[in-house]
């Protein structure tokens, strides 16, 4: 939501079961209730309720779009559509519009779609007590007008609030999509709204930039794209085998690459891959390296050889959060010669721990909700990269570890060639890492790439991008001597994925 509106949000719009059922149970031990009943009827769902009403306090909005997760019939979610069923007779019935995401099946035996899915799930609903106002229908193709007839028919719902969303080659074309099946008009009537024509002209352009469409304006300041246009990056990372674990890192690179516009190749590489077979296995002929978050001790050192790797082969670098634990393990171990060197969370009798514990940490023994979680600001160092990106001598990233670069080898790092170009604003928290006499290297311990944007890129990851792509080693997937194939290749319009 964060990406398509270009907005920023709160943990006001996150909402978990847990964190409802813990905010009752902590109210009933506050004695909110006077000693009444708990049940999920009224208490669960009226907490429910307030939690939508809070979204709008502040920002004042025309509308709020409440998604409910899950799957109509699964028992996690019956107390969130209680809550939106009775919201409607709250506000007033002209106020809350229903939409429902379905399945439309095509089976490919029988050669023709089903909506059999659709009705029952709709059936479901009504035996809740809604009554959905528009069919939002994923499907892999077109729905027929007939089939469109017979779904109107059966989930007594208009024709026009029958909208087809298919599969797209990128998702970033679903609003174009959406608003060429008329979601938005069939939307503002039933909420007895005027109205409007969108301007989705910027969306077009960038969706055309996606696809080199026409060429509108692309950026190609020190960038070789007139002998490669297409960059690939190695995400090295110890949850490859779902990629979207590293989603937001991916959208951030397709960003970039929109941004410069060439076209993105990315690499998987399992950390535990590299520690079994050396980094040059997996990574020669790449344009940049990313060392994305992670927890645990399984995978570490093949992200600490890939940073190496990296370091030594003058391959742009980019790590984040772990990432930059790693890069620090890295120097301490190879070029600081730190003997056995490593991070307390993974060998908390390591003699150098260069990665400790946050002081606040120390003597905390129920870890939940403990983090140093959120947004927090960092003051830059001037005349270094992240300054030279960022353009700002305090930018706002957002965070999430527990564990942070040790103070005590601070001086040694510096001494070594390295640049602590970010910092907490009173200089005890180490927020970046550089290193001036490599073409890019850089590693933070926040995650940038959650305020990436698809018409406004990140600012580190389109520096990184811009670093890769003057690489001598970028190339062209479709010359003759590189084997494409359906199976090591998923296109996604212009951006590749290689497994």
């Amino acid at each position: 939501y964060e990406r398509f509106t270009d907005t920023s949000m709160s943990r006001l719009n996150s909402v978990t079961q847990g964190s409802i059922y813990q905010a009752v149970i902590n109210k009933e031990r506050r004695g909110d209730y006077k000693g009444g009943t708990v049940q999920v009827i009224p208490h669960i769902t009226n907490e429910i309720k307030q939690r939508i009403h809070r979204v709008d306090k502040n920002a004042n909005p025309d509308v709020v779009i409440t998604e409910i997760g899950g799957t109509v019939g699964d028992i996690e979610s019956q107390p969130f559509l209680e809550a939106i069923r009775q919201f409607r007779k709250d506000v007033g019935r002209n106020h809350v519009l229903y939409i429902h995401v379905t399945l439309v099946p095509w089976i490919a035996a029988a050669g023709e779609m089903k909506t059999k899915p659709t009705q029952h799930s709709v059936k479901e609903l009504r035996s809740i007590g809604i009554q959905p106002d528009i069919l939002v229908c994923r499907c892999d193709r077109q729905l027929s007008p007939s089939l469109k007839e017979k779904m109107s028919e059966f989930c007594d719902v208009p024709v026009a609030s029958v909208i087809t969303s298919k599969d797209a080659e990128s998702i970033y074309e679903v609003p174009l999509m959406l608003e060429a099946e008329g979601l938005a008009v069939q939307a503002l009537e039933l909420l007895n709204m005027e109205q409007r024509q969108p301007n989705l002209g910027k969306w077009q352009t960038l969706v055309n930039r996606l696809y080199h469409r026409d060429n509108p304006e692309i950026e190609t300041k020190n960038v070789q794209s007139s002998t490669a246009t297409t960059i690939e990056i190695a995400i090295v990372g110890k949850y490859i085998q779902l990629s979207d674990a590293y989603l937001s890192v991916v959208e951030a690179l397709r960003h970039a690459a929109i941004a410069i516009g060439v076209d993105l190749n990315l690499r998987w590489v399992s950390s535990e891959d590299v520690e079994a077979k050396g980094a040059k296995t997996y990574l020669e002929k790449v344009n940049g390296i990313i060392v994305p978050g992670g927890f645990g001790v399984r995978g570490i050192d093949g992200k600490i050889a890939a940073i190496q790797y990296s370091r030594l082969q003058n391959i742009p670098f980019l790590g984040l959060c772990l990432g930059m634990q790693c890069a620090v393990i890295e120097w301490a171990r190879n070029i600081a010669k730190l003997e056995c060197a490593h991070s307390a969370e993974f060998d908390p009798e390591t003699p150098n721990p260069v990665i400790n514990l946050l002081p606040e940490q120390q003597d905390v023994v129920d870890l939940g909700g403990t983090m140093r979680l959120g947004l927090y600001p960092c003051r830059l160092q001037t005349d270094t990269l992240a300054f030279q990106t960022y353009q700002q001598e305090v930018i706002y990233e957002r965070h999430r570890h527990r564990y942070e670069f040790n103070n005590a080898y601070r001086n040694l790092l510096l001494e070594t060639g390295y640049v602590i170009s970010g910092a907490s604003p009173d200089g005890r928290l180490v927020e970046i890492i550089e290193l001036p006499t490599h073409p890019f290297f850089i590693a933070t311990q926040f995650h940038p790439e959650f305020q990436s944007r698809p018409s406004t890129p990140h600012p580190l990851f389109h520096s990184f991008f811009k670093a890769a792509s003057s690489q001598e080693k970028c190339y062209d997937l479709s010359v003759n001597n590189v084997e494409v194939t359906q199976d090591n290749v998923v296109s996604t319009g212009s951006i590749l994925s290689a497994d």
